[in-house]
């Protein structure tokens, strides 16, 4: 397996989930700026639409990777034992994929997604 542009893949994946995250976080300032949802019906009705829907998990999903291969990127520049570094990623991948599975059962519970 090679790791050819590894570092570049890393560096795009970053910023596109950067670009991605802050298109949607000033697409909700906005909404809630201008007619923010006040009741419950009207909560459910906003994030029960597919493309919010689809958009908030695309948001969720984004934010995992993006953290993801920060704190890569930090565990690999900053610990250098082998079996301390392989440890600390774990834990990573672990809480990042116990976060992803909260999401989806937030969303699967709402209807959402």
């Amino acid at each position: 397996m090679s790791h050819r542009g590894g570092g570049l893949r890393a560096w795009l994946l970053q910023r596109l989930s950067a670009v991605y995250m802050a298109v949607f976080m000033l697409y909700l300032l906005l909404t809630f700026a201008v007619a923010a949802p006040n009741t419950y019906g009207e909560w459910h009705d906003w994030m029960g639409n597919p493309w919010m829907g689809l958009a908030s998990a695309l948001f969720f999903a984004a934010l995992l990777m993006h953290a993801w291969v920060g704190m890569r990127d930090v565990v690999m520049d900053y610990v250098h034992p082998t079996a301390l570094r392989l440890s600390a990623l774990s834990l990573v991948a672990l809480g990042l994929a116990a976060c992803g599975l909260w999401i989806l059962r937030v969303l699967w519970q709402a209807g959402i997604s």
